[in-house]
């Protein structure tokens, strides 16, 4: 049969089911409207949170909370420092997870494949755009952070809990450095999230899925019993993007947190394409 499609004039199984399509679908989905109102509303909770708070408390070790009010670029760390453990782990398990479970679950996969959209096509659709929705919810909470807290405290340079501060322009570059370290680190949980997806038929399931193993990971990795071992999970670099914030660029734990996650990543990735190649689709 798709020796006599691929044969049809006409047909390019490259041409079938559009970025763009699949990007207007997922746009206009309820859940990618809510995720992106809750990471955009995120940066005005924590104005008011440190407006109405009172963190000044002599002889305390200053820490990045509290820089926060000391600029803009400062309320953007802080913003990301509170996020990118958890909270950024959401819209990533999110859309990748849901892509493929939820057209199963609607029963509207095998409809999708008889159009007929080849399988790799259909995969590589929903992936593109999940991780290009993904990007974009990672992207969003530091630029409204970093627009809400330059009106709430100026624009100014990063200033540094060790002492000393950034220049504003190079800290800007440094907190741009940091959001594509979250990026990258976070297609473990891409993977994670799409591979699962294409095993069950229950969105919630790859979703649940992805965010629980996200949180076992963080579990072991507070297991120090574990020493060197630790350094395998993705877990363990989650924070490195601090490396970029500081007086002098560190790089090692940046580079090997990355190489981890696209290590996972691409294993994940092969097996969601391989598994969904030969799966019976019946939903």
């Amino acid at each position: 049969m798709n020796r006599h499609l691929e044969a049809a004039p006409g047909y390019r199984p490259g041409h079938t089911l559009p970025l763009r399509v699949e990007a207007v679908r997922q746009l206009r989905r309820r859940r990618t409207l809510v995720m992106g109102g809750l990471l955009a509303a995120l940066p005005f909770i924590l104005l008011i949170a440190f407006a109405i708070g009172d963190g000044d408390r002599p002889g305390r070790r200053i820490t990045l909370m509290d820089t926060a009010t000391a600029s803009g670029l400062n309320f953007a760390a802080v913003s990301l420092f509170v996020s990118a453990g958890f909270l950024l782990v959401i819209p990533v398990a999110l859309f990748c997870g849901d892509t493929v479970a939820s057209e199963a679950g609607w029963s509207s996969l095998r409809y999708l494949l008889a159009a007929p959209v080849p399988r790799w096509r259909l995969l590589w659709s929903k992936l593109v755009v999940a991780l290009a929705f993904s990007v974009a919810a990672i992207v969003l909470l530091p630029l409204v952070a970093l627009a809400v807290g330059t009106v709430a405290y100026g624009w100014g340079p990063l200033r540094i809990p060790t002492g000393g501060a950034l220049p504003a322009d190079e800290a800007l570059l440094r907190l741009g450095l940091a959001v594509l370290f979250i990026v990258l680190s976070q297609l473990v949980t891409a993977g994670l999230a799409f591979w699962l997806s294409t095993r069950t038929d229950a969105p919630l399931g790859a979703v649940g899925g992805a965010v629980g193993l996200v949180i076992l990971g963080n579990v072991l990795d507070a297991v120090t019993a574990l020493e060197d071992w630790r350094e395998f999970l993705p877990a363990h670099w989650q924070f490195a993007w601090l490396d970029a914030l500081q007086p002098e660029l560190v790089w090692d734990g940046m580079v090997k947190g990355t190489a981890v996650s696209l290590a996972y990543a691409l294993v994940l990735f092969a097996l969601a394409f391989r598994g969904f190649g030969r799966k019976d689709v019946v939903s």
